[in-house]
């Protein structure tokens, strides 16, 4: 996924708001609980609005008492009802909530998990595409956004509206309808207000989060590459383009922060004015002896009551349009189905003997610039081909396309007789080991990283593999042995150390299939023939792809396969193609020069 532009946060966009309805599978997986919350949220709403009626009871009775006889014991009893109705709203939420905790919690860690998979499911070119921390600040927010969204829809619009049309069917029944008319034009300009206002602001929530992503893309990329900006002193470059990102950023939030005042001004100035309007209707009334005193404390509770949530309301609505931002980010994100798919009921991949096939292979990564055409050839089972040829050749991509991380434009790659494309990702790739050119290693232990090849394994396993790699001697001469670190993306250990891990790894794994992308391209002279030992070893009995750069790694192929420009131009054996004083003739020339023109210790 590319760093986010302004392109992608177009100014107006409209917030899906089908996104609300599909959270529902997350509430739907407790239905009892939501429905216990429900019950809750209605008992405390109910106790809120009793609680002015009950003050309007005390103020009436305590207002009479002063012409008549007081008997104290109906206030005291009428002030303790007040007390527990308002502890009643407070408990009936708390509990509302504690009911609901594991519904929003369980959610986010569903869609998590979901956007975990998702993401490994998709192709190799998303992944080479994507900015990492553009996308782990949409998961992130997008998984909250996920939780505001089910606790604040539920729970804060849901109770507000049902408040409101509590509130206004006890003054219309109790008093007149000229403050059911009031408080209905108050909501309405209100919501209105909020809506309009909120609307308007949208494009700068956008905005601030494209920018967001845009300087935490940076900083992750430039930490990521740390040895990078070292090797060309431009830390200071790197700092100012930071900073940079960073002003566009405080810009965006200023704005946000703007208009977010703007509307926070005109909300209130909305809900002043109701307020004026309503307590003047009901000083004239208690004047006029329409009303009694009661009645006036409670409008005014009421008022309060009403104007405070509903002002929350506002803020509300405010989030649930920057949650709805997000959400629909993530959903999107998943809505993008990976481009390398099983077939509808794709078999398991059976290997009998293992023997490969690519049959007349076209592929491009750019439909402008072809990199193989028409290859064609067979890796007959426990056999080692090779594939050598110039940078740029294609040989890489051959192991790309028979791990499925591509589909093949045109032709066919089968195993056994079975086109990879109709048989499943799960069992093909189980099938294959891959020691690749560039390995990145976990921040975790150097066992971790060698278990990796197959988590069950025993220790005796992992030891043992470690051994065949040549890599048991190294791990022991540690002070922590196998327990060392190996840092960020394997940044403590040598080019050929983390070689013979990765190594170790697939040896562990023990597939009845070998790509071997110059796997050994990071080690010396020494280790290399050790590594070719143990892998020569190991290659008996499995059919093995080798992509190979250097021409004497792969001598003891039983076949070599020259490429140039993406064609197969010369195979047979190391001794035949010599022979034949063509292409790879040169290329052997041309290295056995470079090899004796190096200095010595090289």
């Amino acid at each position: 996924m590319r760093a986010y532009a302004d392109s992608d946060y177009p100014q107006d966009h409209k917030p899906d708001w089908k996104v609300i309805a599909g959270l529902w599978p997350y509430l739907a997986e407790f239905r009892g609980r939501v429905a216990l919350s429900i019950a809750f949220l209605i008992l405390a709403k109910l106790a809120t609005v009793a609680t002015p009626v009950a003050l309007k009871y005390i103020v009436d009775y305590l207002d009479q008492g002063r012409e008549g006889e007081l008997l104290l014991w109906i206030p005291v009893v009428l002030v303790v009802a007040y007390g527990m109705l308002r502890f009643g709203s407070t408990l009936f939420g708390e509990l509302r909530d504690a009911v609901f905790a594991r519904v929003a919690e369980r959610a986010m860690r569903r869609v998590s998990l979901r956007v975990f998979r998702h993401l490994h499911d998709r192709e190799l070119a998303f992944h080479l595409d994507r900015k990492t921390g553009g996308l782990a600040r949409d998961i992130e927010r997008g998984t909250t956004g996920i939780s505001f969204l089910l606790r604040f829809t539920l729970f804060n619009i849901v109770p507000t509206l049902l408040e409101i049309l509590m509130v206004t069917g006890i003054l219309f029944v109790a008093f007149n309808a000229s403050y059911v008319i009031a408080i209905l034009i108050a909501v309405v300009v209100y919501v209105v207000f909020s809506i309009k206002v909120t609307e308007w602001r949208t494009k700068f929530v956008r905005e601030a989060n494209a920018r967001d992503n845009q300087s935490n893309s940076r900083a992750i990329d430039s930490l990521l590459n740390y040895e990078t900006v070292k090797y060309f002193n431009n830390e200071t470059f790197e700092a100012e383009l930071y900073d940079e990102n960073l002003e566009n950023w405080e810009k965006a939030r200023l704005k946000n922060r703007l208009s977010l005042a703007a509307l926070n001004s005109g909300q209130a100035l909305i809900i002043g004015l109701a307020m004026i309007t309503m307590m003047v209707m009901a000083v004239r009334e208690v004047a006029s002896g329409a009303i009694t005193l009661g009645d006036f404390t409670m409008i005014n509770a009421y008022l309060l009551q009403l104007f405070i949530p509903l002002n929350a309301l506002g803020f509300v609505y405010r989030e649930i349009r920057q949650s709805l931002v997000n959400v629909e980010r993530l959903f999107g994100l998943l809505g993008e189905a990976p481009a390398i798919e099983d077939a509808p009921g794709a078999p398991a991949l059976t290997v009998n003997k293992g023997e490969i096939g690519f049959h007349h292979v076209h592929f491009a990564y750019r439909e402008d610039r072809p990199i193989l055409q028409n290859v064609d050839f067979t890796i007959p089972a426990g056999h080692t081909v090779a594939v050598v040829g110039a940078s740029g050749a294609g040989k890489s991509t051959l192991a790309r396309l028979l791990f499925r991380f591509f589909d093949v434009d045109k032709g066919s790659i089968s195993i056994d007789g079975q086109t990879i494309r109709e048989i499943s990702q799960d069992s093909l790739r189980s099938a294959i080991g891959v020691v690749p050119q560039d390995t990145v290693l976990f921040n975790d232990t150097l066992y971790s990283n060698i278990a990796y090849g197959k988590p069950e394994a025993t220790e005796a396993e992992v030891h043992h593999a470690a051994k065949q790699a040549r890599l048991d001697d190294f791990i022991r001469s540690l002070p922590d042995g196998y327990d060392t670190k190996v840092g960020e993306r394997g940044l403590k250990l040598s080019g050929g150390e983390k070689q013979r891990v990765a190594i170790a790894r697939v040896l562990l794994k023990n597939p009845p299939l070998l790509i071997l992308d110059e796997a050994t391209s990071s080690l010396d002279s020494i280790s290399e023939q050790a590594i070719l030992e143990a892998l020569n070893e190991v290659s008996r009995q499995r059919t093995t792809l080798v992509i190979a750069h250097r021409l004497s790694t792969v001598r003891d192929a039983d076949t070599i396969l020259v490429m140039d420009q993406g064609r197969i131009v010369e195979s047979g054996g190391h001794s035949e193609l010599l022979a034949q004083n063509g292409y790879y003739a040169r290329l052997w020339l041309q290295q056995q020069h470079s090899e004796d023109d190096s200095p010595v210790g090289d």
